[in-house]
């Protein structure tokens, strides 16, 4: 396995994203920190090809009943660990690239390694 690094992990605070292009020749990967936890997305999206890693970062949202259902609660969690495309909004798990409402697609993911300061991303040579 190969490795590159990105920057400095002061480079990237938690909630914020860098953007590397071009990555390996290809569209670029954007790397994230989410609550000091560093994840590493292939910036295409697997549904039409959109820069995936340009998109909302958000949470899971749950309700206990349908939201119309008076009294019923709506709760968000894993703020920051869904990126959202922003051409069609499909929505995938950060740290495993899988879509979340078709868990046979995927959007591809490389290992990140803190190495003192440096992030670095690892990938198949």
């Amino acid at each position: 396995m190969a490795s590159v690094v990105i920057g400095k992990v002061a480079d990237i605070p938690p909630g914020e994203r860098k953007i590397v292009v071009p990555f390996r020749g290809r569209a670029g990967i954007g790397v994230f920190n989410v609550n000091g936890s560093f994840y590493a997305v292939r910036n295409i999206c697997p549904h039409k090809n959109g820069p995936l890693c340009t998109g909302e970062l958000s949470g899971r949202v749950s309700t206990d009943a349908p939201a119309s259902t008076p009294g019923s609660t709506i709760s968000v969690d894993g703020l920051g660990e869904v990126l959202r495309c922003p051409w069609h909004q499909w929505a995938f798990d950060i740290a495993t690239g899988r879509c979340l409402v078709d868990p046979e697609i995927r959007a591809k993911t490389y290992p990140v390694k803190i190495k003192g300061n440096d992030v670095v991303v690892e990938y198949e040579d």
